[in-house]
Parts: C-alpha cells; structure tokens; sequence
C-alpha cells in the first residue's frame, strides 16, 4: 500500500494535480479524475487501484482527445480510431473511448454518412460515385454507404454544381466556356455524357445561343 502524502495543482497547466505517493512524486493527473474519485491526502492505495486511477486518467484523456477531434463536425468511427492511434493510445483504451461515444450517440457511422451526403450535395455537390470513395476513404462500410447513398441524383447534383460556377465563367466564349466548366464537372466525379448534357443546359439559361460544334472546330468534348 502506498499513501497520497500530496495533491498539488500544477502552474504549468491549468486543470492538472501532481500526485505525490510515500513522499515522492508518482504521476498527474486531470482535478476531474481526482474530484471524481475523490482522493484526498493520507489516503492509502494499493498497487491495483494505482493502476486503476492511471488507466482512468488515461481514458479521460483519450476522451477528451476525441470529443476535441469531433468538435468542428461529425467524424466516422474510422477516422477517430485513427485519430487515437496516433496520439499514442492503445487498443483497449480506444474501445472504451469509442463505446463511450456510441453510448453518448456522437459516433454513428449512418448517421456521419447521411451528414456527409447531405453537406455534398448542399455545398459542393458531386456524383454519388466520388461520394461513395470518399466515404470509403473514410472507413464506412460498404453496406452503409450504399443505403445512404442510394438517392443521390447524379443530373440533379451536376446541375447544382455547374450553376455556382458558371457565375465565374460569365463572358466567356463558348468554347472556354465549355472546356472549364468541363474540366470542373469532371472532377467532380461526374460522366461525359451527363457532363455534356449539363454545359449545354446552363449556357442556354445564360441566354446565350448553342452554337454548331462543327463550325466551331471542335468534337463534343473539353
């Protein structure tokens, strides 16, 4: 048994106590985990609530690391065991940290899915195909991301997105017209076809007149 012979605030960083054990310095810790667990100087701890006490200290820090991650938006399970990972934290840490998470309902992979979707297609919208690598990429399983990504209309987002840009292509002649807003409908993920289909639509609603592709020297293409 090892007594807590001092508790003392740390000057350097605000919300820390350096645990002091048989006279000597032993660890930090956060002053939510010692209020929480209520130490208080003279108190005896054995070698198995001393391990206990760091790992909670441990977890809380973790904890805290991923509600901090999740703070600017939602975040896949994925990208926050990652996140985890590679402050250091170990794999059974990371597991409490995540089902704490779900308990709390700030993890769920449908509904980071459905958000992602939802912010595409709202503010930079693309094909559901380039949607569905970039939830890939961000660790949704494949049966998730198909159910989610299920209505995404490719002709609908294609238009959206062609409409914010050609506000930029205002004046332009047809033929640079059409190569960059091409060129931008094209990474963006969507087809050739549907590309073509678009840039026609939108420079007629400019009230410009769709010219004969022939005459202009150039094949349906950017």
């Amino acid at each position: 048994m090892k007594t807590i012979t001092a508790i003392e605030s740390q000057k350097s960083k605000r919300g820390r106590v350096n645990l002091f054990l048989d006279g000597a310095f032993a660890f930090s810790i956060s002053t939510s985990v010692a209020a929480t667990i209520g130490l208080q100087e003279g108190q005896k701890l054995s070698s198995t609530e001393i391990e206990k006490l760091k790992n909670t200290e441990l977890f809380h820090r973790s904890l805290n690391s991923a509600l901090r991650f999740l703070s600017p938006r939602p975040r896949s399970e994925a990208e926050i065991r990652t996140r985890l990972r590679r402050h250091g934290y170990d794999v059974d840490i990371i597991q409490q940290v995540i089902d704490k998470l779900k308990e709390q309902k700030l993890v769920d992979d449908t509904a980071f899915a459905q958000f992602w979707r939802e912010n595409r297609e709202n503010f930079k919208p693309r094909s559901r195909r380039l949607i569905e690598v970039e939830l890939r990429q961000k660790g949704v399983d494949a049966e998730t991301i198909a159910e989610v990504t299920d209505m995404v209309d490719d002709e609908i987002g294609a238009y959206k997105a062609a409409q914010r840009k050609a506000i930029s292509l205002t004046g332009l002649d047809y033929l640079s017209f059409r190569k960059r807003l091409g060129t931008f409908l094209r990474q963006r993920g969507f087809p050739y076809e549907l590309i073509n289909m678009t840039i026609e639509r939108v420079w007629q609603e400019q009230g410009n007149i769709q010219p004969d592709l022939q005459s202009c020297g150039t094949e349906r293409g950017f």
